[in-house]
């Protein structure tokens, strides 16, 4: 076998049509061999001796894509010092583009003896871990363009590949599950009719099913547990893992975009699978513990913000080079559209506090590629001080955990509720104007991946998450949660109607919020969990959205979904890009205010109708006349006005149409119907009429401009 020097970088395997390059950095190692692995079970060993800047590096002509190879580190092996060097456990590539295989849990991929973890482990793990795989770099784009959906025009559809396709009727069998699902007319269909632009996928890039999960019969089906950046996970590819997940995933992408479709991709750069100190070895920890993993002061142990066991060192270079070049490789190779940062405060945590101003924000900032793309981060962590909304840079949005607590504290009948609420509706100003950001920053959600669903969400108080095995202690237990009066399913029919009201009110209140609003998959069809709100190991059909039958009428709260997207997407006033005045915009010709709000007795709102206990119903006037930015090609943007009057009362409340502010309107959405939706041909409502709002309801009043 020919071996020539090769290069240092690009890091990882990089085939250029008559052979690859490897490279691989470790500072902790003496010498690094690479492993080609054979089907017979056989390796050829290869030691990688030419080194620049701690990287180790070889061109080996002839290796073509398919092929699979690993490394084995030679070095020390001292946990009190840090290092954890051993030629026994053949790692993976920190930059494999794919990965084919799984785990098999044993002794073997530890680096210690169960029950002896002070005795170094050498048994072989090569016949028992994962492995990584050449890809073939090119692919046909065709005319693939990315669609560029601005913030304003977005509507965010948080998904999971397998769970949102495994049970769809339409998919033929072997797609379902997969990324090629996500590609079938069947499924985009769906996501265009709900006016969703952006598809938020959980974790693909590859990741492990913890040893403790399997034993149990269980999986990580959530993804969070990351060991391969650059590669697609191979358990959602249909026809193989030795790079094809790579072409269909890109097949994806570029079936999605043609329907105008971003693809986002929820990433975990905060972690890695390989755990705590009694964690199996890899990757990372084999290649060079240290420079990988924030250590605590007994360099045994690992420093963990994240709960999963270990925190990546972000002050160290090699790990803000890996994530910067796996987000470039994932916009510019894989044309993703943007990114949902995990646990995005970890990011900042340069030492101990979190730091906005930290490397990794500086390097975003100043990337030309990666902040071109859409930037969202989850703005918590499990540290100290690591509650961080809106404390983001102004090139990021944000997961606004402030207004999915308000939203259901509202709807739930939580005193004093209303002042905030106001803030959330209108974009969260108090969290995002200070630096110069606009509602846009504000990711609006009521229900995500993470706790219950919002059938559940109105049907239970308590979690059930028995099914994980942890005796119910896993889970948030505080989820402002309302179960209507029965806990958990009831045949009760005026139980019934109060829950579908409910999610009527919460799908209403995220689309004509100010934002970005976001949807979690199956919420429009009435998905549960049946009050499990931490399902991240239930790859079953408790996590799985349950899609209607062939023939069968889909359930009713799909259509109004649909029908609050468009009216969103319809009216430039729900999607606005700056911040209400509160006062008229001048140059607008239009004497009334950009925004009013009212109390039900139609009297603009004082400062005591804000702080009143009890308060839990107003009106808010929306100005269509009063729009203050201009389009894109400088246009003054004028739309229709609309008063949504709230009742989140437990009462019947009658509430005045407020006068000076239209004469006549038409009432375009009542959440106290079955349909939520009245047709078009219905009555019209005048100024100082008395509408009587059915408790916690919600109706859209509309005024043509």
């Amino acid at each position: 076998m020919q071996v020539w020097p090769g290069q240092a970088y690009p890091l990882g395997a990089t085939y250029d049509g008559a052979g690859t390059n490897f490279a691989v950095f470790s500072e902790a190692a003496d010498r690094i061999e690479l492993c080609l692995l054979h089907d017979d079970g056989s390796e050829t060993a290869v030691e990688l001796r030419e080194v620049d800047a701690f990287v180790r590096h070889a061109y080996l002509p002839g290796i073509m894509p398919g092929q699979r190879y690993g490394f084995r580190a030679h070095g020390p092996y001292a946990p009190e010092r840090g290092q954890r060097c051993n030629s026994a456990k053949l790692l993976l590539d920190p930059y494999a583009r794919a990965v084919c295989g799984q785990v098999d849990w044993g002794e073997e991929v530890y680096g210690y003896h169960f029950g002896a973890p002070e005795r170094r482990n050498d048994l072989d793990s090569a016949p028992h871990t994962m492995t990584s795989v050449v890809v073939n770099p090119y692919f046909d784009w065709g005319d693939d363009r990315p669609p560029r959906t601005p913030y304003n025009e977005t509507v965010l559809y948080e998904a999971h590949v397998k769970g949102l396709t495994m049970l769809h009727p339409e998919l033929p069998e072997e797609l379902r599950g997969t990324y090629a699902a996500l590609a079938h007319p069947a499924v985009i269909e769906h996501l265009t009719g709900l006016g969703v632009t952006a598809l938020e996928l959980m974790p693909v890039h590859q990741f492990v099913n913890d040893h403790r999960l399997v034993d149990e019969g269980l999986s990580n089906f959530w993804g969070y547990n990351t060991i391969g950046f650059f590669a697609p996970h191979n358990g959602y590819a249909s026809w193989g893992d030795r790079g094809q997940q790579v072409l269909e995933f890109k097949s994806a992408v570029r079936a999605l975009h043609e329907a105008g479709i971003e693809v986002i991709l929820d990433v975990v750069y905060n972690h890695t699978a390989e755990g705590n100190h009694l964690g199996p070895t890899l990757s990372f920890r084999g290649l060079d513990n240290a420079s990988y993993y924030r250590l605590a002061d007994d360099r045994r142990y690992y420093t963990d913000t994240t709960g999963t066991g270990n925190s990546l060192l972000m002050r160290s270079p090699h790990v803000l080079q890996l994530i910067m070049d796996s987000l470039r490789y994932w916009v510019t190779e894989m044309r993703v559209d943007g990114f949902r940062f995990d646990l995005a405060a970890t990011l900042a945590r340069q030492f101990h506090e979190v730091d906005r101003l930290s490397s990794f924000f500086d390097l975003v900032q100043q990337d030309p590629v990666v902040s071109q793309v859409k930037l969202i981060a989850e703005p918590w962590d499990v540290g100290e001080g690591g509650y961080q909304v809106g404390n983001f840079p102004p090139l990021w949005t944000e997961w606004n955990g402030r207004y999915r607590d308000t939203v259901r504290d509202l709807w739930r009948g939580e005193p004093r509720a209303l002042a905030e609420f106001a803030s959330r509706l209108t974009g969260s100003s108090d969290l995002y104007q200070d630096d110069g950001r606009r509602p846009l920053a504000s990711i609006n959600f009521v229900t995500c991946h993470d706790g219950f669903t919002l059938r559940d969400l109105v049907s239970y108080n308590e979690k059930h998450n028995h099914a994980n095995g942890e005796d119910n202690r896993d889970g948030e237990s505080h989820n402002r949660s309302w179960n209507c009066g029965v806990e958990g399913e009831t045949d009760d029919p005026a139980v019934r109607e109060l829950r579908a009201r409910q999610t009527r009110n919460l799908i209403a209140t995220l689309m004509l919020s100010q934002g970005v609003p976001m949807l979690s998959h199956g919420d429009e069809l009435g998905r549960t969990q049946r009050g499990n709100n931490n399902a991240y190991c239930q790859d079953s059909e408790l996590a799985w959205v349950h899609w209607p039958a062939r023939g069968e009428e889909p359930d009713p709260l799909l259509e109004f979904t649909r029908a609050m997207a468009w009216l969103r997407r319809d009216h430039p006033v729900f999607r606005r890009r700056r911040f209400f005045h509160g006062r008229p915009v001048e140059g607008t010709h239009d004497e009334l205010s950009d925004i009013a709000w009212f109390t039900p007795r139609g009297e603009e709102m004082r400062q005591r109708d804000w702080s009143g206990a009890s308060a839990g119903a107003l009106t808010v006037f929306l100005n269509g006349n009063a729009i203050s930015e201009p389009g894109l090609r400088g246009e003054r943007i004028q739309d229709d006005s609309f008063p949504l009057m709230f009742n989140a009362s437990a009462e019947p409340l009658e509430l005045v149409v407020p006068v000076n502010h239209g004469r006549q309107w038409q009432v375009v959405a009542d959440t106290a119907r079955p349909e939520g939706v009245p047709p078009r041909t219905g009555p019209k409502v005048r100024a100082g009429d008395r509408l009587r709002l059915l408790d916690r309801s919600l109706t859209v009043l509309q005024r043509p401009a």
